[in-house]
């Protein structure tokens, strides 16, 4: 990534500071969050250093860069010993592990880079989990009822534009809940693993936002959803949506 923060320094003018958080599996979730969220806050104390205005520093990051990028995000918005943060820049950035049967989930399941069922292997070894599971969560067998009477009016295919259901879409089928899996999957719950299942008062206090989604990626569903939430508590947002872009195109 050196060559591409350059890349952002030099074209943009900007001081970019790179996170060199470490990484799962030897180091668990949420040690990544936990080590953004301590850089950021100790860059926010100490921008003057740097020869940077306080009030003009932006996180950012792309696919789970930009899951933590927006936990980050969320996590600052109460505080009132830091300045604010300007803005967040999004990229491609995973969301949700709630529904992975949504309109881009199931167009995009067989497109590299990040299939369908990388992106859940993916998160199961985040949180140090076994892979066996991946079927079942596939299929939606780790949301209790009451969570997904909770969370269906954020993650929902109805809040997915048509334009983006005309390369095919099937609504899921219901599947029974499995006994293990809610348990041993409640921290992809966490608005930490997914940003997107924050409560409203969060997200009605994020900075503005630019959301970068690519239409051959199981993700852009993802950025659709967060989106329209912003949007919905009056967050200016800048969305641009690469129609032949793929995951991780940067």
């Amino acid at each position: 990534y050196e060559r591409i923060c350059r890349f952002f320094a030099r074209t943009s003018n900007s001081v970019v500071v790179s996170v060199g958080y470490r990484l799962a599996p030897e180091h668990p979730y949420p040690t990544q969050f936990e080590d953004c969220l301590v850089a950021t806050i100790h860059f926010m104390r100490t921008a003057q250093d740097y020869g940077v205005d306080p009030s003009r520093i932006t996180v950012c990051g792309d696919s789970s860069g930009g899951t933590l990028a927006a936990a980050v995000a969320q996590a600052l918005v109460n505080r009132t010993d830091l300045p604010k943060l300007r803005a967040q820049i999004l990229i491609y950035p995973f969301l949700q592990a709630v529904d992975f049967n949504l309109p881009s989930y199931q167009q995009n399941k067989g497109v590299p880079l990040l299939l369908k069922e990388r992106t859940i292997a993916f998160g199961l070894k985040y949180l140090n989990k076994d892979l066996s599971a991946i079927e079942a969560i596939s299929k939606g067998c780790h949301i209790p009822e009451y969570l997904q009477l909770k969370y269906q009016k954020w993650v929902s295919a109805d809040y997915i534009p048509h334009e983006f259901k005309r390369r095919g879409y099937n609504p899921s089928t219901t599947h029974p809940l499995s006994e293990e899996l809610p348990t041993l999957m409640k921290a992809a719950f966490d608005p930490v693993f997914s940003p997107l299942l924050a409560e409203d008062n969060v997200i009605a206090r994020l900075p503005e936002t630019f959301i970068l989604t690519c239409e051959f990626d199981v993700l852009r569903d993802d950025g659709l959803l967060y989106k329209k939430r912003l949007k919905d508590h009056g967050i200016k947002v800048t969305w641009c949506h690469l129609q032949e872009g793929f995951h991780g195109i940067i």
